[in-house]
């Protein structure tokens, strides 16, 4: 069974994996392989470079991310266009990882992705856990982390799915807008309820 995990900015989709993994569940990071799928001798970097140039790479021939993202933010066909040629190459790498794990034998495995949604991974889970928090918070946090001031903070959530729209697509929701053992206790009363439908789930 995967589950997918996923969360607007700054809502704590790491560390509930993290918390997760504390209880013997392994998770891939969506986020990880879209790296991966950029990386110097990649098609896709090939293909990004063959369209941009040299302007959207660093001088060791890495992709030069804030280059592409003031790119594909500026202009949403070129943002469709890098879509087509990232997703596809994601989809199949998560579902490499994804195969790995199950086949140590964990009771499930988690599938962790900022777009779970958006990008339409959730069809490759079987449930989808939304980490909510709520938006003062999530702002206060991304200006912290991301060194950013409000104002960009609020951008950045701006240009997200909507908080009430990813929790109605949600089956399972974790409140982490308190404290460390309250999110614990999410974490394990999940972890129970999925290790009982896991038990009863037919293999893929």
């Amino acid at each position: 069974m995967i589950i997918g995990v996923t969360g607007g900015i700054a809502s704590g989709k790491s560390t509930v994996a993290r918390a997760f993994a504390a209880l013997g569940i392994p998770w891939v990071d969506a986020d990880e392989v879209a790296r991966e799928v950029v990386e110097p001798g990649e098609p896709a970097l090939a293909e990004i470079a063959a369209r941009h140039g040299r302007r959207v790479l660093l001088a060791d021939g890495r992709l030069d991310r804030r280059a592409l993202r003031e790119i594909v933010f500026a202009d949403p066909a070129e943002r469709r266009w890098l879509e087509s040629v990232t997703h596809p190459r994601i989809r199949e790498r998560l579902l490499a990882h994804l195969e790995r794990l199950q086949a140590r034998g964990a009771p499930y495995v988690l599938l962790v992705s900022p777009l779970l949604f958006e990008s339409g991974q959730h069809r490759l889970v079987d449930r989808s856990l939304v980490i909510d928090v709520p938006e003062a918070l999530q702002i206060a946090r991304t200006a912290a982390r991301d060194e950013v001031d409000e104002t960009q903070a609020r951008a950045i959530l701006a240009a997200q799915m909507p908080r009430a729209e990813r929790l109605a697509l949600a089956d399972d929701v974790i409140d982490n807008g308190g404290d460390e053992q309250a999110l614990a206790a999410q974490v394990a009363e999940l972890d129970r309820r999925y290790r009982h439908l896991a038990g009863s789930h037919p293999p893929r």
